[in-house]
């Protein structure tokens, strides 16, 4: 599965990881959790589910929050994840191109509990 790979303080690139479970369990580092801050339909963010749990990296930065430790960016095709587009890419490893230099107190300062009731 074609992915674009984004990883603390380095710049984004693209890679190729297996598209099993296992394989995107290894690529961040723990339990997988997709995360909607992009854009576009189709395309997921897949980050570690316990990242600012484990004290883990701050990586990026977005309107709604840090994103710690390392994800990958690649398709959601609705029912699994999926290659990514060689266009998609190139507009993901250059979005992500520049690292951002973020503290562990902002890292923990943005960890939050949302708690649902039906």
């Amino acid at each position: 599965m074609k992915v674009v790979m984004v990883e603390p303080n380095k710049p984004a690139y693209a890679t190729e990881i297996g598209g099993d479970y296992k394989s995107i369990h290894d690529a961040v580092g723990g339990l997988i959790e997709p995360i909607y801050f992009l854009d576009e339909q189709g395309v997921v963010m897949v980050g570690n589910e316990e990242a600012k749990i484990l004290g883990l990296e701050g990586n990026r930065r977005f309107d709604d929050g840090i994103v710690a430790g390392p994800f990958i960016i690649c398709g959601d095709n609705g029912e699994d994840f999926c290659s990514l587009s060689d266009e998609q890419c190139e507009k993901y490893v250059e979005m992500f191109s520049q690292p951002h230099t973020i503290t562990q107190d902002e890292v923990e300062q943005d960890m939050k509990i949302e708690i649902s009731f039906f």
